[in-house]
């Protein structure tokens, strides 16, 4: 829910209210057309938005959230293309002066003219995600994968680096092989949200943002605040998560320990594919955890409408056939510019569930299996670049598992950028001048054809000489196995670097180890 004030929230619920509509739009050669209530056409307005399909709760959704606006403007059609749409609500208070709610930034995908008015469908920034992803293998953790589809797709992150680490599997290295069905920076975002046990929003900053499933409500919807509402008579649970093994080819189940709920099915996530089993397991039950909390009971309702209210966000409902000691989850939202709002949240029978989907064998989406006798090969590469200093940082891991006996060989290949402070040195030079005699006679006065040319001097000269040069930065590569260290000659490990500024050298491995850690020290 956007953050109002409680004289917002008084003001939205009287039987009357005082409010208006704003807006602008940006061209993309800078133009702004103001956008007021007069220019907008009655009725014509709307913005909605959801984090589910019209079944069952969802996890890893991207669903981009669509306006529509009819306008009197004079506005030019054609430069309206990718033009960006600010809406704004102004709410009167009890006070009498305004308080704004920002409704969302959209860009226009098409502008229809008419004989005095101008049709616009916008959708948010969530469309610049349907951008092809280039296939490659990589691995990094959660905010490392947000990170390379934000700067993909020139959509900044709501959330930092911190925030994302500190959820479940926030911090868990996950892997990206090239064998894998995603085609979009979208279908990245989708098993990310899964991974995270969440699901992406645009917000009304126009900022990607995770967000997850909730247990406490952030309002309640009176009976006089609604035009109509249908309610389920069950309540949406979840106790157990599916999830698809490609090595091991059988569906994973893990569940509660009272497990009479829905399940969860997660599919072949690509992030989910490889590591222990262990690790496998921490990653999917903390997923278990975070959809345990859907306790909802599925509703449909026409409101008077509140603008604060987001998609994700809990609510209770009381009055007329409302159960007011149960929850819901706004996965729908739906509100006219000026008129009703209307919400809902979706959801499955717990009893209506059939068993067979808990030890479902059947796959579907397998990927194509290596065959007998013939070579297959993964390769991978960082999303983000790491920071070495003077401490030990994990740069490559790998874990490797088969169905049947196999043999394996890694390579790790480690591009460095090295900076080193420049050197100061000192020396002395040292070395022999000789004066022709001449030149001494020259000196003290004496005429020169009395001199002799044995009688030249010469003299020992010694001086004290400065300069600056290049540092020097130095590698030390650590290879584990199965968690302990491999003893190797230093002449394979280490890799001196000479350059103050910026050099670029290549760290190859020619063992089957992996390559655990690095440490970089200037000297």
């Amino acid at each position: 829910m956007y953050d109002v004030s409680d004289a917002f929230l008084e003001a939205v619920k009287a039987n009357t209210r005082s409010y208006y509509w704003t807006g602008t739009i940006t061209t993309t050669d800078g133009t702004v057309y103001e956008i007021t209530q007069e220019d907008i056409v009655k009725g014509s307005g709307y913005i909605s938005g959801q984090c589910c399909g019209s079944t069952e709760i969802e996890l890893g959704t991207v669903y981009a959230a669509e306006m529509g606006i009819t306008l009197f403007s004079e506005i030019d059609r054609y430069t309206l293309e990718d033009a960006i749409v600010e809406l704004t609500y102004h709410l009167q208070l009890a006070d009498g002066t305004y308080e704004e709610v920002p409704m969302g930034i959209f860009e226009v995908s098409e502008a229809n003219r008419k004989v005095r008015t101008l049709e616009i469908k916008a959708y948010d920034y969530m469309l610049r995600f349907e951008k092809s992803f280039n296939g490659f293998s990589t691995i990094g953790n959660a905010y490392d994968f947000m990170e390379l589809c934000s700067k993909g797709c020139k959509v900044e992150l709501a959330q930092t680096r911190e925030e994302i680490e500190a959820l479940p599997n926030g911090t868990e290295s996950l892997s990206i092989y090239e064998d894998n069905d995603i085609e979009t920076f979208r279908d990245v975002l989708y098993y990310v949200g899964q991974v995270l046990g969440g699901f992406w929003v645009i917000n009304r900053s126009g900022l990607l943002e995770l967000r997850k499933y909730g247990s406490e409500p952030v309002l309640t919807v009176e009976q006089k605040h609604r035009f109509s509402s249908s309610f389920s008579d069950f309540i949406t649970r979840y106790t157990a998560v599916s999830s698809t093994n490609l090595i091991t080819q059988t569906a994973e189940y893990y569940a509660l320990e009272t497990d009479d709920g829905l399940t969860m099915n997660l599919g072949v996530n690509p992030l989910l594919q490889f590591g222990l089993d262990a690790t496998r397991e921490e990653l999917v039950r903390n997923i278990l955890a975070d959809i345990a909390v859907v306790n909802y009971v599925p509703f449909d309702s026409d409101t008077i409408g509140n603008p604060a209210l987001d998609v994700g966000d809990i609510i209770a409902f009381s009055g007329g056939q409302a159960d007011s000691t149960k929850y819901a989850c706004i996965t729908a939202n739906s509100i006219k510019i000026g008129g009703r709002q209307t919400i809902k949240c979706v959801g499955k029978n717990p009893k209506l569930s059939q068993a067979k989907s808990k030890n479902d064998k059947n796959i579907s989406g397998l990927l194509s299996q290596v065959e007998a006798a013939k070579i297959g090969i993964h390769t991978f590469t960082n999303a983000s670049a790491f920071t070495v200093n003077d401490t030990d940082v994990k740069i490559i891991s790998i874990e490797f598992a088969s169905s049947e006996e196999n043999h394996a060989q890694f390579f790790g290949q480690i591009i460095v950028n090295a900076q080193a402070d420049a050197v100061s040195k000192s020396a002395s030079a040292k070395g022999d001048v000789v004066i022709p005699a001449a030149d001494i006679v020259s000196a003290v006065g004496t005429a020169a054809e009395e001199t002799e040319p044995g009688d030249d001097v010469t003299v020992s000269v010694e001086l004290p000489v400065e300069w600056t040069e290049d540092g020097q930065a130095i590698a030390y590569v650590t290879f584990e196995l199965n968690d302990e260290v491999v003893e190797i000659p230093s002449s394979d490990g280490d890799l001196a670097f000479r350059n103050a500024h910026a050099a670029c050298c290549i760290i190859r491995s020619r063992r089957s180890w992996r390559i655990t850690r690095t440490h970089l020290t200037c000297i």
